[in-house]
């Protein structure tokens, strides 16, 4: 108990309670720019934590993920273009919803399910965070292959329209993940000379490109006056979210349940999560046909996916110092420079540090309901802000975000040409969330499977063996590795 109340006495001052609130605000700033990510953001924190004690570093990184994820929605269901790559998977179904006035209310019940999904992962982290972690690392090279295959298949039973169409979509995104070295020769592929290829294709321009370049391209090449979202005065942020939550509450635990799991998985995050709910979720769905038209059911389970993936993330990082995405990548740089080293002792520790981050944690989410009722307020100015002068400036934060991810101009050429690309595919009606994904899961397949197969002697029938006995040429000596969402991750084979 005293050490409970060390930790309350860590967070519940001024210094760190102001820290959250300035967080708050920045969080929902980057996440609502189309471009910019909450990675990018947490980023951009760092040098800040250098002058912070240890538990405001922690909640200014905690908080500012939280939002960000979020923000993301906000243009999204006002432009199309989702502001966070996590946003991306029900992008579709809130601007549908917001073309029939209905923006303010998807934004409602997408802030609910936000706010559900982050305490949901946080108590499970409190709960069971030693032994999700000791699950997550048992998986080896064969359970990350099934699992990347699993939301590559989602990807092609979520589209809506031609299944051959997103299925040559989702292997023009695989097409993209081959850039590179190659895994086991390390020859370069498709590289063309260009040396900031070699370490392969960066997601975030891709997904730039994809999304924010080719609304841009559909806004200029219309002869129409375009795109205006209809807003209806009485809509309520709020109004209709009890009622969605009291008949889609099983999705929103089932979402939530998904994206913990998911986010426990070192490498996986919050934007696998929600790929992989939202797919789950239209399998098990009795109304598959209105997925893709506006359905808030995508929406619950994706975006309850994606908070509780950020919680998720923090088992592995907590428990066993392995980055369970790429923010937790980040703050296990700012946990050793702080002294809190990441590993079972970190729940030894008398201090009542731990403590201390899960109560950020809640508060955090918690804090999620006003700030975004806020920003879902003052997000009208999207759409009463002229696109003349809208559309230029989300093409100035786009090469920007570009650019800023590895500060190279071969990003911003690489977005312009995905963009293009993208135009064409969707003004022939190619879905692009296949290509996200098959960016994305691309290589966690072909690296997963190489893993396997060195470790089977070449044997590809092994895949299909369920426990390490049925595999005879099983070498327990080899690592496995993964890579996801821009990271690589190494892990011992037992």
């Amino acid at each position: 108990m005293d050490i409970l109340m060390n930790g309350v006495g860590l967070v519940l001052n001024f210094e760190t309670l102001l820290v959250i609130l300035l967080a708050s605000l920045f969080g929902i700033f980057v996440g609502a720019v189309p471009g910019l990510t909450a990675t990018m953001a947490v980023a951009l924190l760092v040098p800040l934590t250098f002058y912070m004690d240890t538990i405001p570093a922690i909640a200014a990184i905690v908080t500012t993920s939280a939002m960000a994820i979020f923000a993301g929605d906000i243009p999204g269901t006002y432009l199309n273009i989702p502001g966070t790559p996590a946003s991306a998977a029900y992008v579709g179904e809130s601007y549908a919803l917001a073309k029939k006035g209905r923006a303010r209310e998807a934004l409602g019940i997408n802030l609910a399910c936000s706010v559900f999904g982050g305490i949901f992962g946080t108590l499970v982290l409190i709960v069971v965070a030693q032994s999700l972690a000791e699950v997550a690392l048992k998986f080896s090279a064969f359970e990350y292959f099934w699992l990347a295959i699993l939301g590559l298949s989602c990807s092609i039973f979520i589209s809506v329209g031609s299944r051959i169409k997103a299925f040559l979509s989702l292997l023009f995104g695989i097409l993209l993940s081959t850039v590179g070295l190659d895994m086991m020769s390390g020859a370069p592929r498709f590289t063309f000379g260009v040396p900031d290829l070699m370490a392969g294709i960066n997601f975030i321009p891709v997904m730039i490109g994809m999304f924010a370049l080719n609304e841009l391209m559909s806004y200029y090449g219309s002869k129409s006056e375009k795109k205006t979202i209809s807003v209806v005065d009485q809509d309520s942020v709020f109004h209709n979210v009890p009622g969605h939550m009291k008949r889609y509450w099983r999705n929103m635990v089932r979402g939530s349940s998904i994206g913990t799991l998911i986010g426990a998985l070192p490498g996986a995050g919050a934007d696998i999560a929600a790929w992989i709910s939202y797919g789950v979720g239209k399998g098990r769905s009795k109304d598959k046909e209105k997925y893709g038209t506006g359905n808030i059911e995508g929406i619950v389970d994706a975006s309850s996916a994606n908070n509780s993936g950020i919680s998720g993330a923090w088992v592995p990082a907590l428990v066993f110092g392995i980055p369970g995405d790429s923010i937790t990548a980040i703050v296990i740089g700012v946990l050793y420079m702080k002294g809190m080293n990441p590993g079972p002792t970190i729940f030894m520790d008398g201090s009542g540090l731990i403590y201390a981050l899960f109560i950020v944690f809640i508060l955090a989410n918690l804090m999620m309901l006003p700030i975004g009722y806020i920003a879902i307020r003052l997000s009208k100015l999207f759409i009463l802000t002229p696109s003349r002068i809208l559309m230029p400036v989300i093409l100035c934060f786009c090469i920007v975000g570009a650019f800023a991810i590895n500060n190279s101009i071969v990003d911003v050429w690489l977005m312009l040409i995905v963009g293009l690309i993208a135009y064409i595919l969707a003004v022939n009606d190619f879905p692009m969330a296949p290509a996200i994904l098959g960016l994305v899961l691309g290589s966690v397949v072909e690296n997963n499977f190489m893993s396997a197969m060195l470790r089977t002697g070449g044997r590809p029938d092994e895949l299909l063996c369920t426990s390490d006995q049925c595999r005879p040429g099983y070498r327990r000596d080899t690592s496995v590795v993964f890579t996801a969402s821009d990271q690589s991750v190494s892990l011992p084979a037992d």
